[in-house]
C-alpha cells in the first residue's frame, strides 16, 4: 500500500514537472534557491527522467534549473540588502551587531566571498541562506552571480543525471543522493582547508 502511494506520488511530481515545462522547472527551483522550503530533490530528477523518455530537452532543464537557483539566490541577496542591512545598521545594537561587524563582515565577503558563496551551494540546508550575509555584507554582484551560478551549477547536474539514469525509481535516487551529499560535504571541508592553507601560506610569503 506504501509503494503504491509512494509510486503515485512520484507519478505526480513527473506529470506536474511535465506539464509546467522549463518555466516551471525555473520556478520551482527559484522557490527553492530562496528561502521558501521547496526542495530541488522533486524537481530536477523528475526532469532527468523525462529528459531520458525523450520527453525534455536535458540541456533545456539544466539550464531552467540553474537559471531558477541563480534568480533566487538574487531574490534572497536583494532582500537582505535592501531590508537586512537597514535593519542591523538602525537596531543591531540591541543583538551585538555594531557598525565594526557590519564592516568586518564586508571585509570578509570582499576577500572569501567567492569561497564561502561556492561551498555554501554546496552543503544541505545553507544553500538556500547563504545569500543572506552575502547581501548583508554587500558581496561584489559579479562574483556572487558567477559562484552561485557554479555551485548550484554542480548541484543541478547532479539532481538532474539522477534522475536521467535511475528514472523514477525513489529509493535508488534517495540512496545515491545520500551518499553525494556525504562526499560533497567532505570535498567543501578539503577544499576550505586548503583554501584556508594557502591564506596563512601566503601571509607568511
Amino acid at each position: 500500500m506504501l509503494s503504491g502511494f509512494l509510486s503515485g506520488i512520484i507519478q505526480w511530481l513527473v506529470d506536474t514537472i511535465g506539464a509546467m515545462g522549463y518555466w516551471g522547472i525555473a520556478g520551482l527551483m527559484f522557490l527553492e534557491s530562496s528561502f521558501f522550503p521547496f526542495p530541488s530533490e522533486v524537481v530536477m530528477p523528475p526532469a532527468g527522467y523525462l529528459a531520458h523518455q525523450g520527453q525534455m530537452s536535458l540541456t533545456l532543464a539544466l539550464l531552467s534549473g540553474i537559471a531558477g537557483s541563480l534568480l533566487g539566490a538574487l531574490f534572497n541577496y536583494w532582500l537582505s540588502l535592501r531590508f537586512g542591512r537597514p535593519f542591523f545598521i538602525k537596531y543591531g545594537r540591541h543583538f551585538g551587531v555594531t557598525d565594526e561587524v557590519l564592516d568586518k563582515a564586508d571585509d570578509f565577503f570582499a576577500r572569501h566571498g567567492h569561497i564561502s558563496t561556492f561551498v555554501g551551494r554546496l552543503i544541505p540546508v545553507i544553500r538556500q541562506y547563504i545569500s543572506l550575509p552575502a547581501g548583508i555584507a554587500r558581496m561584489d554582484l559579479r562574483k556572487f552571480c558567477f559562484y552561485t551560478t557554479l555551485g548550484a551549477g554542480i548541484w543541478v547536474v547532479i539532481l538532474t543525471m539522477l534522475g536521467y539514469w535511475l528514472g523514477a525509481n525513489k529509493e535508488l535516487i534517495h540512496h545515491y543522493l545520500s551518499e553525494i551529499s556525504i562526499g560533497l560535504c567532505v570535498f567543501c571541508a578539503l577544499l576550505i582547508a586548503v583554501y584556508v592553507w594557502r591564506q596563512k601560506r601566503a601571509k607568511r610569503d
